[in-house]
């Protein structure tokens, strides 16, 4: 069989993530696999968009943490375009926050970056073939929710944060003003103003200086875990 023709039968996977470390040793682990290569790569959302169209990828595998818009704004803007592509999504975050955030908006899989290398190939595997890839820990407590038919009442007051709210908490917790993340968000400093008065308000924060606060200390927590 000629290279070209055998090159065809493995699964192109396209890589979205801001640390070249992650993206090189990602893309060693999948072009080590017979039925896998990385066909592309890119480390922030809107060159994303671009590259995916002319890559033409069957895979995605997307971090949530990305300069300007995040993981979950792409993944919004993919299912818009291409509503049936397989998408991994790959985070440092606390999977109780964002795991079903990053299924709700049409994620496949969520995996955070401290699991096994391995658990990546089989959460990748898994997807294709048509099965969501979440922890057992994850799967369980969205199981417990589905039998309650309601959300436990112990969950974290950040998880109830919409998905931009939580955007703009992280980029605060990164020490972001508010210009700045208005610039990288493409909003308006009156919008991200608006987002941050509803963040203190279901925090229960006073202020504008507890709201860095705890924003900080999320982010420092968030960096440990």
């Amino acid at each position: 069989m000629k290279p070209r023709e055998e090159s065809a039968r493995k699964t192109r996977i396209f890589i979205v993530d801001d640390h070249p470390i992650v993206r090189e040793g990602l893309s060693l682990m999948m072009n080590r696999e017979p039925d896998m290569m990385v066909c592309g790569e890119a480390e922030e959302a809107t060159r994303a968009l671009q590259a995916i169209t002319a890559a033409k990828p069957d895979f995605l595998i997307v971090d949530i943490s990305l300069s300007g818009p995040d993981g979950l704004d792409l993944l919004k803007s993919i299912r818009a375009r291409y509503p049936t592509l397989p998408v991994l999504m790959l985070s440092m975050h606390d999977e109780s926050i964002y795991a079903e955030r990053a299924l709700r908006a049409g994620a496949n899989g969520y995996i955070m970056k401290q699991e096994a290398t391995e658990r990546v190939l089989v959460a990748v595997r898994q997807i294709l073939t048509k099965k969501v890839y979440v922890s057992d820990r994850i799967a369980n407590r969205m199981l417990q929710q589905y039998i309650k038919g309601s959300v436990n009442g112990s969950k974290s007051p950040i998880a109830e944060l919409s998905d931009r709210e939580l955007e703009v908490f992280r980029l605060i917790g990164e020490g972001h003003g508010t210009r700045m993340i208005a610039d990288e968000l493409h909003l308006s400093v009156k919008t991200v103003e608006s987002y941050q008065a509803h963040i203190k308000e279901k925090l229960s924060l006073k202020n504008g200086r507890e709201l860095v606060q705890r924003a900080i200390q999320w982010s420092i927590s968030e960096n440990v875990a």
